[in-house]
């Protein structure tokens, strides 16, 4: 089997959870790694500890993420490994609902991940080589109350992959989308002591991530579902 080799990661919209044990996963493989976000002091630690080059980047700014991908070429390399982290809420009854926070938490879920995509993919395509991975969540697949703006950037994004998947996969690009449906545990979310394992551990996801991207060509998945065993379907 041809299982596709990687040297560089860049993921955007980094900082503690999936991203950061997903950084220190692929560093463990001897992957150097860039990470981006808008305020990248919170990165400073796991710059250090793994370690990697943080960059600056608003993912809903086409200038900014053009700029992020020359930055990340020159001082890191060339991605050739993707990922789009970045997601933003807006929550509330649908009826008081501030339009501009609603544009904004669909222009971070989506758009973003249009724009990176789309740089990415400028650089993967001549080698014919790269993959690009999107996380979702419960709300790529179904919409909650008062969270509706989440759910349209989350169903957006989630289009965005099958699409890309289908455009760019006979190109030798992996593209693969990942519906994170559970909550997260973090030092400051703690799963409940008379609930254990109800909630994801960021670094058994990142583990998921991994098993992707060594995913032999003619294989090749296009979404992972992930969910705590103990939720009810």
């Amino acid at each position: 089997m041809d299982i596709p080799q990687y040297k560089t990661a860049l993921i955007v919209g980094a900082g503690e959870g999936i991203s950061a044990s997903l950084a220190r996963l692929l560093a463990k493989q001897n992957i150097r790694v860039a990470l981006a976000a808008r305020n990248i002091r919170k990165l400073d630690a796991l710059c250090r500890e793994i370690p990697a080059k943080a960059f600056t980047c608003d993912a809903t700014n086409a200038d900014d993420v053009a700029k992020l991908f020359g930055e990340v070429s020159g001082e890191v390399g060339v991605p050739d490994v993707v990922v789009y982290n970045a997601s933003q809420r807006a929550r509330g009854s649908f009826t008081e609902l501030v339009p501009a926070d609603v544009a904004r938490s669909i222009a971070v879920s989506a758009f973003g991940g249009f724009l990176v995509a789309q740089q990415a993919l400028q650089l993967m395509l001549p080698n014919r080589h790269g993959a690009i991975l999107f996380t979702g969540a419960s709300a790529s697949i179904k919409g909650f109350a008062q969270s509706a703006p989440f759910a349209m950037g989350k169903f957006a994004l989630r289009g965005l992959a099958q699409s890309l998947a289908r455009e760019f996969a006979p190109q030798g690009i992996h593209i693969a989308h990942f519906v994170i449906d559970g909550g997260i545990r973090s030092l400051v979310r703690a799963e409940p002591a008379d609930h254990p394992d109800s909630m994801l551990d960021p670094d058994a996801i990142a583990i998921n991530y991994w098993n992707v991207l060594q995913q032999p060509r003619n294989a090749w998945s296009s979404e992972l579902e992930i969910r705590p065993w103990v939720e009810r379907f």
